[in-house]
């Protein structure tokens, strides 16, 4: 008899599914905005909007074009796995978690190479903070290579086909988040879960907030990993990247950091370690100190704020200490 726990279910794309409620939702949260005058919400920007509308459009075509590599890999792993846990419902959950678990690790190599930077910045590249933000989404991830993280999964015993799935329900939890419209929510989900709050600490440009909160559904992984920062009301965030692109063009909001990127790795006179320093340690590295990347943002702020020393987010009272502002030549 065949065993119909092997049959390969048709799973849907789910996120091809939410389109139509992304843009209710959208449209449901300006007239939220619009109605309330809240000072506190960022509200939309007509320009900002459609920016993120076009990324995500061409998110999709780019899947579209480019999904089979990354899928194509995972099937010839496949051949490789020890296990099948099959296709139950207890199977899919575990996946989820997994790869819950996968997507935070991703997310926050994404923050420290520049590598994976270069095409996760586009959607931090808003100023602005609202449902569409969610949809600005890079059309350039096939070439960071990130998708061997879902390996382990295939040779573990999870069929690529549920691992895209999981990982298509992940993106659309992630959708709901990119509100100010939605304060603080009941503590224990707080306490588990991804909330508006907790993401909106993510996409903060302030120094306490800088390189926090990676999670995709559940914020345990930040709580565990020690990357978890909570929103202070004394400390409302401020969102986009440090350095601001001050565009709206899909195309450069799309390209800006790998162009610039390898306009660092390539300028001449650089060591091999240098040019290698350019592509993968964290951004705002540079081979003789000039420039400042997240801890020395916090450094500073440390020091003018000798009272916020040592509080979540931010280093204790040894930044207090003079800042060594160039590195030694070949470092």
């Amino acid at each position: 008899m065949m065993d119909l726990s092997q049959l390969i279910p048709n799973y849907p794309d789910v996120t091809q599914i939410a389109i139509p409620f992304f843009i209710i939702a959208i449209l449901a949260e300006l007239a939220y905005l619009k109605l309330t005058h809240a000072e506190r919400k960022a509200g939309f920007e007509t320009r900002d909007t459609l920016t993120s509308l076009l990324m995500g459009t061409g998110n999709v075509v780019s899947g579209l074009l480019l999904g089979f590599v990354a899928f194509g890999v995972l099937m010839w792993a496949w051949q490789f796995r020890i296990h099948d846990f099959g296709f139950s419902w207890w199977a899919v959950a575990l996946c989820f978690l997994l790869d819950d678990l996968r997507y935070y690790w991703y997310h926050r190599i994404a923050h420290r190479s520049r590598w994976v930077w270069a095409e996760h910045v586009n959607h931090h590249s808003s100023q602005h903070y609202n449902l569409s933000t969610a949809l600005r989404q890079s059309w350039t991830s096939t070439f960071t290579g990130m998708f061997v993280l879902r390996i382990p999964l295939v040779l573990i015993g999870f069929h690529p086909l549920m691992i895209a799935f999981v990982g298509g329900l992940n993106l659309v939890y992630q959708f709901w988040i990119h509100t100010e419209a939605i304060g603080k929510m009941w503590k224990p989900v707080e306490l588990i879960f991804n909330t508006p709050s907790h993401h909106r600490v993510h996409h903060a440009t302030n120094p306490r907030y800088l390189d926090s909160n990676y999670a995709g559904t559940l914020i345990i992984w930040d709580r565990m990993f020690g990357s978890f920062v909570e929103e202070l009301d004394e400390d409302m965030p401020r969102y986009g990247i440090v350095k601001n692109i001050g565009t709206f063009n899909p195309f450069k909001v799309a390209f800006h950091e790998w162009v610039n990127m390898l306009r660092d790795a390539f300028q001449p006179g650089l060591t091999m370690r240098q040019r290698l320093g350019y592509l993968f340690m964290p951004p705002g590295w540079s081979h003789d100190g000039s420039r400042k990347g997240s801890e020395d943002l916090k450094a500073d702020y440390v020091r003018l704020h000798p009272d916020q020393a040592g509080m979540p987010g931010l280093p204790g009272a040894e930044a207090l200490e003079p800042r060594k502002d160039a590195l030694v030549p070949g470092e």
